[in-house]
């Protein structure tokens, strides 16, 4: 998959050397003092299959999870520098998710992201990562307690029980305006809640 991922621009970040056997934290620190993007480039390719992926699976389109790499590569070159970054991988792996929601509130509109995909924006729900699923359902379930009646019924029926607007809007006798509202704003309340809950 690497090399079927790896496009020619970063090609020109390819530097030979010593950079392979150097670990993530000391080409990221070169990086962030000399500016030298070939060290970056360097860094970025062990993770471009990882990446890739993580962008197949949001953005469900090669050629677009393709153009999503390169995206977030564009946007690390600058990040990299201003953030302290303890596990690079990690970091990364987040930047990649965050990046291809992104993408996916531009182009479709933020009513069509899934719950799942709002859940992952927020660094602390990744049981993946942390081994804390049972917290995050726990946490998930106190914060649709606390939405209103509307947003709570209307994110059960369509994220939860995965009905469709028409279905949730019989099921409830809401408007579809009404729906689409209180699923947005659900969505928003419900990622506050769990951000909160991470302090």
């Amino acid at each position: 998959m690497k090399n079927f991922i790896l496009l020619p621009s970063m090609k020109f970040f390819k530097r030979k050397g010593k950079s392979e056997s150097n670990s993530d934290e000391e080409l990221l620190a070169r990086y962030q003092s000399s500016g030298d993007l070939a060290l970056l480039g360097s860094l970025f390719e062990r993770y471009m299959p990882l990446l890739y992926g993580v962008c197949l699976k949001y953005l469900k389109d090669e050629e677009s999870a393709k153009d999503a790499v390169m995206g977030i590569f564009e946007e690390l070159i600058v990040k990299a520098k201003k953030h302290e970054v303890k596990q690079f991988r990690s970091w990364l792996y987040v930047l990649g998710k965050n990046y291809c929601l992104m993408q996916l509130r531009a182009g479709k509109g933020y009513q069509e992201l899934s719950l799942d995909e709002v859940m992952e924006s927020v660094p602390f729900l990744h049981p993946e990562e942390n081994g804390n699923k049972e917290e995050v359902l726990n946490a998930l379930e106190r914060c649709m307690q606390k939405l209103n009646e509307g947003q709570r019924q209307s994110v059960q029926l369509f994220y939860l029980e995965e009905k469709c607007y028409k279905e949730v809007v019989e099921l409830t006798g809401y408007s579809m305006n009404d729906v689409k509202s209180y699923l947005q704003n659900g969505r928003r309340n419900l990622k506050i809640c769990l951000e909160k809950n991470r302090e």
